[in-house]
């Protein structure tokens, strides 16, 4: 017998239609299939079209700021009203929610709807930034025994790029240039590429370790796993657990009293250049963000004695 497509069922209501307009929109300026699904998806699905089943609201103009102040003390005091076992959210994980339902309203208001409700957003305090100073980086990279992971710490410290980013590196994107200038090319956020800056010096540690672990492996990736699978002799790109793992061992060994994880060495970069005196527009750039907003509220543990010395 042939087998049967199962088809979803198309959406019912005019909420439901406009979210997935919303999504669409979203696929189509590009944005990643992670940000469409997790950033939008997950809240507007799971989260608001389930709440507005629920208080029988079937058109954007039926919803109020009533609805959602609701929905915001709900998540906060008691949890996702319709998971099997609720737990209160934190304030964070509910000011990205709201940010999100906020965004598809604003959408929605451009696409010519009727919608005057605005979600509450939970005010956040700003976390103090651990650092890692530049002498326990050197301790990590000491402590590493093999030329991976110590290329690893020292590309994560010496130019802030995030964990994918790294993994992502290919032999190519090294730019070696007249050999004073030498330049990482990096893939970011929406594909976005951007030339960040490398001594010369790590340049070099860096293409004679890609030169000799393209010998051996069947991936343009630099970075690999140490041993071949068992069962197909291949060596694998290293993956980001096992990248987690390797900075977490390192870590433990120096005895370091934190709490040492790969975006840390992000923030410690940031944190090194500003105190050093980078224009904040040349570390937003050499970051990857897309304006300066993150740089401002992120960095907000810089004082008055750092921008004397800056």
């Amino acid at each position: 017998m042939p087998k049967l497509t199962v088809i979803d069922p198309p959406p019912a209501t005019a909420m439901e239609r406009l979210v997935e307009d919303y999504l669409d929109y979203h696929r189509g300026m590009g944005h990643s299939i992670r940000t469409t699904r997790d950033a939008y998806g997950y809240p507007l699905r799971t989260l608001l079209l389930p709440f507005c089943a629920a208080e029988g609201v079937e058109q954007p103009s039926q919803l109020t700021d009533r609805h959602l102040n609701r929905l915001s003390g709900t998540l906060l005091e008691t949890g996702h009203p319709f998971a099997l076992r609720p737990k209160p959210l934190a304030k964070a994980s509910v000011h990205a929610y709201m940010r999100a339902i906020n965004s598809f309203l604003a959408w929605v208001r451009k696409e010519g709807e009727k919608v005057d409700a605005k979600a509450p957003l939970p005010k956040l305090s700003r976390p103090v930034i651990d650092v890692l100073t530049r002498a326990e980086i050197q301790a990590m990279e000491d402590a590493a025994d093999n030329e991976r992971d110590k290329l690893i710490v020292r590309l994560l410290a010496d130019t802030g790029i995030r964990l994918s980013e790294l993994l992502g590196l290919r032999s190519a994107d090294i730019l070696e240039g007249d050999g004073r200038h030498v330049f990482l090319k990096i893939r970011g956020k929406g594909d976005k590429e951007r030339l960040v800056p490398l001594a010369p010096a790590l340049a070099r540690r860096l293409r004679r370790f890609a030169d000799k672990t393209r010998k051996d492996a069947n991936t343009n990736r630099i970075f690999i796993a140490l041993r071949r699978q068992p069962n197909s002799c291949e060596y694998r790109p290293l993956t980001p657990s096992g990248l987690g793992q390797m900075i977490r061992i390192l870590a433990e060994t120096t005895k370091l009293d934190k709490r040492v994880h790969p975006h840390l060495f992000r923030h410690s970069f940031a944190t090194h250049m500003l105190r050093k005196g980078m224009n904040p527009l040349i570390l937003q750039q050499t970051l990857g963000h897309a304006d300066l907003t993150m740089i401002t509220r992120t960095y907000s543990h810089l004082n008055q004695d750092d921008a004397y010395e800056a």
